[in-house]
């Protein structure tokens, strides 16, 4: 996971990423989180790289923590290895969330 801090607007650019190692021969990635409200109909798609991995970017607010995880052939949830922490979910606490932390960036 890649961050850009933005001056405009008080967002910051952030580049999820999952690596090959992670999605074993998965045919779609998508991502979910606080910022499209847990929205499992409509996650936000990743594009495929060339290495076997997925990418995407959003431009977030900061100032905010963000739970997110990511969703593998539209069943299969995987956690971000390179999250800046992890808590437990809301929902269900015994399942813990990536988290993307944009507070004092």
């Amino acid at each position: 996971m890649k961050k850009q801090m933005l001056k405009k607007n008080n967002e910051c650019k952030v580049t999820f990423s999952l690596p090959a190692e992670a999605t074993k021969d998965a045919k779609e990635v998508a991502l979910v989180g606080d910022f499209n409200d847990w929205d499992k109909k409509n996650p936000i798609k990743m594009k495929r790289l060339k290495n076997g991995s997925f990418k995407v970017q959003l431009k977030l607010a900061r100032g905010k923590d963000y739970h997110f995880r990511y969703i593998i052939d539209g069943d299969k949830w995987q956690n971000d290895w390179d999250a800046d922490k992890y808590e437990a979910s809301p929902i269900d606490p015994s399942i813990e969330n990536s988290v993307v932390s944009l507070i004092d960036e």
